[in-house]
């Protein structure tokens, strides 16, 4: 297994994820709900900036590694899922929108992996849908985490907008990436069909 910074900071990210979660149950010290979201909110802000921070650093120093390309998605996943489930717990995310993305990303990780092996993996590579979804649902998630006024925002209606939207896009990007996949699926099928006449 490779070790550098950029991987040093994935393995942050993966290890601040029980830190997101965890400070909504940590024994009653006084802390007000409030309190207790904005740290939240600033653990989880930390961990999606080392997400930019150790791609960007990955390429600039030419560290890039199969390690790397499969432990920061799985990274990116964790934390997105470990937020929605303490979420959907706090009654602030509805269960159904929770179940639409975290079941969206599992779908197309076994996509994108079921591609890779038949090599065409860049058919289902990142696409400006899949971005903004993205962008929409990592703005959502510290706002809800955080529920309250910020500087005369509601980050609860605002965070509730964007993770609907982010929620669209997941099924709009879904079908997407199934459509440009499509055609090697059932080309890979017929060749197997082929194969046992």
């Amino acid at each position: 297994m490779p070790f550098n910074i950029p991987i040093l900071l994935t393995w942050l990210r993966v290890a601040l994820i029980p830190l997101v979660v965890g400070v909504f149950y940590l024994p009653d010290l006084g802390f007000s709900t409030l309190q207790l979201g904005l740290a939240s909110t600033i653990i989880f802000i930390v961990a999606a900036v080392t997400d930019w921070f150790d791609g960007f650093l990955a390429r600039r120093w030419n560290q890039t590694s199969a390690f790397g390309a499969f432990l920061d998605p799985v990274a990116d996943k964790l934390m997105v899922a470990g937020a929605l489930l303490v979420l959907v717990h706090l009654g602030r995310v509805d269960p159904i929108i929770a179940f639409v993305i975290i079941g969206r990303e599992i779908a197309i990780s076994a996509l994108r992996e079921w591609m890779a092996q038949i090599g065409a993996s860049k058919s289902v590579a990142v696409s400006s849908i899949g971005k903004i979804k993205t962008t929409a649902q990592m703005v959502a998630i510290p706002m809800l985490l955080y529920y309250g006024d910020l500087l005369g925002v509601d980050t609860r209606f605002w965070g509730q907008v964007l993770l609907v939207i982010a929620a669209v896009l997941t099924v709009w990007s879904m079908f997407y990436y199934l459509r440009k996949a499509w055609p090697l699926i059932k080309e890979t099928t017929a060749a197997k069909e082929n194969n046992k006449q």
